[in-house]
């Protein structure tokens, strides 16, 4: 009996290392012409230049720099299309009245950029030699910025985003971020303002004040919402006492705030 007992127990180890082996023996080989993701070890261990900041840290949005907390309204020298005409002389009317014009952060859809970028909660900012990652305290949105010398993704392939595909790249004491598509629903530049698939962004960051702030100029095009550019400066202070912590959008939760309400949402 104690024999059978061997024998089957020496079977069943050849059996599982016969299946480890054909696991194995189907796994893929890696292709070492394929990119390399942003955290592989191959990757952040590549020699580049030292960059010249590292912004690793939590953003608060300075609202006591003019105009920092919006994107809006479109400067004069922009026109808007008939098309963004129609939604802004709404969002005017519904003001006017009291009211809110498409309040679809109110209904949990994400704020997206430009806008999540002028929300009245911190933002964490991590820095790789590769990559910044960013998560906000509003919705916990998070972001991506590659730095690692990629190029934008195929545009037959790329998966749209509130927050698009951000590529970024240093010129001397300056990152310059390039960010294009975009998702063309329910999302926002500013009250009225929609952003389409076309909008494209373009941010200047630097820091200022001996570190203890970041200074952002944003440059917008988007030929369906409007002509010409529209360009904002921006300022967030390092708060040094904050943490984000996980949070989630339910409309339910929302229910007491008067703009998500039907009578004083204007659809």
């Amino acid at each position: 009996m104690r024999g059978s007992n061997v024998f089957t127990a020496a079977v069943a180890a050849l059996l599982v290392a016969a299946s480890g082996g054909v696991v194995r023996a189907q796994q893929p080989a890696a292709d070492p012409a394929a990119p390399l993701g942003a955290l592989a070890p191959a990757n952040l261990n590549k020699p580049r230049p030292a960059p010249p900041f590292d912004i690793t840290g939590t953003w608060l949005n300075d609202l006591r720099f003019a105009g920092s907390w919006r994107f809006g309204p479109p400067p004069p020298t922009v026109k808007l299309t008939p098309a963004a005409q129609v939604h802004f002389d709404a969002a005017r009317k519904a003001q006017a009245e009291g009211k809110v014009y498409r309040d679809d952060i109110g209904q949990c859809w994400p704020a997206g950029l430009p806008m999540i970028m002028t929300r009245v909660w911190p933002i964490a900012m991590v820095q790789k030699p590769t990559v910044i990652y960013m998560v906000s305290g509003f919705m916990n949105s998070f972001r991506t910025i590659f730095i690692d010398g990629r190029p934008h993704s195929d545009p037959d392939i790329v998966v749209r985003s509130f927050n698009g595909e951000s590529i970024g790249r240093w010129e001397k004491d300056t990152l310059v971020v390039d960010t294009k598509y975009f998702v063309g629903h329910h999302h926002w530049i500013d009250s009225g303002v929609p952003a389409s698939d076309e909008l494209h962004i373009v941010e200047r960051i630097k820091p200022v004040n001996n570190g203890a702030t970041l200074e952002i100029e944003y440059t917008l095009t988007d030929p369906k919402g409007w002509e010409g550019e529209m360009k904002f400066t921006k300022r967030w202070n390092r708060v040094d006492d904050q943490d984000i912590q996980e949070v989630q959008c339910l409309p339910d939760l929302n229910q007491h705030i008067p703009s998500t309400q039907s009578k004083d949402n204007v659809r």
